[in-house]
Formats: structure tokens, sequence, C-alpha cells
């Protein structure tokens, strides 16, 4: 997904989204662990890695809509905002924020972190939950298929229209999920190791569509794959998916971060720099 192209506005449908979004906050103590709480969320309190720092861990390379050109440190990018709002929010200057690249799974693997917090679209869910800590969420998500248009399930309006398809998506994810949860296809879903190896394997017809996030749908097929196609987007079942920051298991600075999100969410910020990074936008319908 990552491109040397500019920075782009990614569309998006953010209407529902965000008022789905809003109405988490209600329900946001519930979302942060219940740990050892700092005594003062005070900066001048905060135990992190390095004193008077903040470090942030994401993944290497760092894809777009979410970063831009794999530099985190810009600031430009999603969640490369979200992460610095957060950073302001607990009193840290952007000089004072490093980055730190860690791997997805090594992130959200049980053990002691070499980060602050880690942003990298992890979804919130109960087995993670097991290993590490998470904020209050700070987006939510939709699940997408997108397939080349000279696919037998471009145009298809249904999840029944796709229950002959070979579909796709990066393992351990919750796109792969939706696949097995939600559409059910006949055909057993192919798994790959990143979503770079899942896009060679649609554009060689080796699966018949590709399940991404709703953000990376759309820049894959307004920016990369220019015969690809959204297909729609998939049915949100039960609770809604949310991405949170990850902390490490019991982190003193889980009660702080969440806040923080907390209070982004409720001052309009999540929902100001959702606009601009990941703009309105129609062309995904729900598959019925």
């Amino acid at each position: 997904m990552l491109s040397a192209m500019a920075r782009r506005t990614v569309p998006v449908a953010l209407g529902a989204a965000t008022a789905l979004l809003a109405a988490l906050a209600g329900c946001a103590p519930q979302d942060v662990e219940s740990t050892p709480a700092q005594a003062s969320c005070e900066k001048a309190s905060l135990t992190t890695k390095t004193p008077g720092k903040l470090t942030i861990g994401t993944d290497e390379p760092a894809y777009e809509p979410w970063f831009n050109d794999n530099k985190p440190e810009n600031g430009e990018g999603f969640e490369s905002a979200v992460a610095y709002a957060v950073a302001e929010r607990l009193g840290y200057a952007r000089t004072e924020v490093v980055w730190n690249r860690v791997k997805f799974e090594n992130a959200i693997a049980p053990g002691p972190k070499d980060f602050d917090f880690d942003i990298n679209q992890f979804s919130i869910t109960e087995e993670r939950k097991q290993a590490v800590d998470f904020s209050a969420p700070y987006y939510l998500v939709r699940q997408t298929v997108i397939a080349l248009k000279s696919s037998k399930i471009a145009g298809k309006t249904t999840l029944a229209d796709l229950s002959g398809a070979k579909l796709g998506a990066q393992v351990g994810t919750t796109s792969y999920q939706a696949i097995t949860d939600v559409i059910k296809p006949g055909p057993q879903p192919q798994v790959f190791n990143t979503n770079d190896d899942a896009k060679k394997a649609l554009q060689n017809g080796q699966i018949d569509g590709l399940v991404v996030d709703l953000p990376t749908a759309f820049y894959i097929t307004g920016a990369e794959l220019t015969d690809a196609t959204i297909v729609g987007q998939v049915p949100q079942v039960g609770v809604p998916e949310t991405f949170g920051l990850v902390l490490d298991k019991d982190s003193r600075l889980t009660g702080c971060v969440g806040a923080a999100v907390t209070q982004l969410r409720e001052a309009g910020t999540l929902g100001e720099l959702e606009k601009k990074w990941l703009a309105q936008a129609a062309g995904a319908p729900e598959l019925t």
C-alpha cells in the first residue's frame, strides 16, 4: 500500500462511522484496561521509557493513508496525526516524540515493549487484551472487499454473490476474520504475510477478491491498482470493530493515554483528523 506519491486525500464513508465512534464515548472507561494508575497524568509524573520523551511504535513500512511516505515523524497521515495529538495532550512537544519501528505481530505479543504506546491499526479484541493493554478507541473500522474490474465478483452486491469466491487477507488480521466469520465463502480463504503479498496475488489472479479495511481499500483502488474496484463493505456484526493504541500489559500509562484519546474524541479532534486524512466520499456500498 505504501506509495512514493505526494500526499493524497483518501475517500472514506465517515458519516455513520463518526456517529458510532462518538457513541462509544459513553463506554470509554470500559475500553481502558484496569491497571496500576499513574498518580497524575501531568507530564512530569509520567513513567515513560525515556524520561522526558514519549516513544511511539509503528510498523516498517508505515502505510498510507495512516502515514505519509513511510515517515511517521512528519505528522502526516491519520495515525501519525493522532499520535502527535495524543502526545500533545500528555504534554509532549513534537521534538520530544521518538518513533520506534516494531513489527505488527511483535507489538501485540506478550512481553516487555520498546515503546510507550504503538499505533498501527490494531483492532481491539478480547484475545489481544490477554497480552497487551489498549487505549480507548480512536477509529471505527469497516472491512471491505476489493477485486479487479475483470473479476467475476466485480459489481456483486450481496454476500451470497461471494459464496464461490476465492478471497484473501493478511494473516492474523480482522480482515481475515471478516472472511471466515461474516462472508463465509465456500473456498478456503488464502492468507498472506503482508497486504503487499495479497495485492500481488490479486493482480496475478490467484484470488478473486482481497479484504482490507475501508481506507486501505480506497487507497489501493485509487492510487495503486487502477484496474481494481471496491465491491462493497462487509456488514458490521456485533460490537463495532475499533482501533486502539497498544501499550504494555498493565502499563502505568494506560489510563492516561486512554484518557487523552477520550478527550480528543470529545473535543472533536479525532473527527477533524478523520475528515482531513480520510475524507468522506461515496462509492463503497454495503454488501447485504
